[in-house]
């Protein structure tokens, strides 16, 4: 996806950038640590508060990539339910970017 990414914005593909980003995105804030509960020091050094990213599982992958793109396709249903067919074609259309992931 990272590779497409490149592509997309080097060809100047705003759509194709748009859907690769908000997925990218998506993935990123799946693969966010939850936060330790207590008090939050405020004299550690610089990067000793880091924690690694978990790792996600292909099937978490799937679920976050299906999920956007659900949310791609309910969005292009409203649109079209608006009277926008033409806003309805580029939400599905990006939600075909996605399904090629899958």
């Amino acid at each position: 996806m990272q590779a497409d990414l490149k592509a997309a914005m080097k060809a100047r593909d705003s759509s194709l950038v748009a859907v690769l980003r908000a997925t990218l995105g998506a993935l990123a804030n799946a693969e966010a640590v939850e936060p330790l509960s207590g008090p939050i020091s405020l004299t550690a050094a610089a990067g000793s508060t880091e924690v690694a990213r978990r790792e996600l599982s292909d099937a978490e992958v799937r679920a976050v990539i299906e999920r956007e793109r659900a949310e791609l396709l309910a969005a292009a249903a409203e649109r079209e339910g608006l009277g926008l067919p033409e806003d309805a074609a580029g939400l599905r259309a990006q939600a075909e970017v996605l399904g090629s992931y899958l």
